[in-house]
């Protein structure tokens, strides 16, 4: 899933998600680093339309490198940090 031309798309999401503060502006409600950041967020970087941005990212929560919080009509996604970890050692042991 990673290794697609759509999968280059979402490492960069995952890369910016380290240091969302870095890399997106601030939210009017809910923290960046806290809280995560909005899909219309993620697309705008990306240059994309929303419902595009929300195809990557439901799809790196569903596997689990995202969480989400619900803040008003808002979805706001941030790394899974624990989760990521896991799967780089799976990566690593050769899976």
């Amino acid at each position: 899933m990673l290794r697609t031309p759509a999968g280059e798309r979402r490492l960069d999401i995952l890369e910016w998600l380290k240091d969302p503060a870095a890399h997106f502006p601030p939210q009017r409600h809910g923290d960046l680093v806290e809280d995560g950041v909005t899909a219309g967020a993620v697309a705008r970087k990306l240059g994309v339309r929303r419902s595009v941005a929300e195809t990557h990212l439901g799809l790196l929560a569903d596997i689990g490198l995202l969480r989400t919080r619900r803040i008003g009509r808002r979805t706001h996604y941030r790394r899974d940090e624990m989760r990521i970890a896991e799967v780089a050692r799976m990566f690593e042991k050769g899976w």
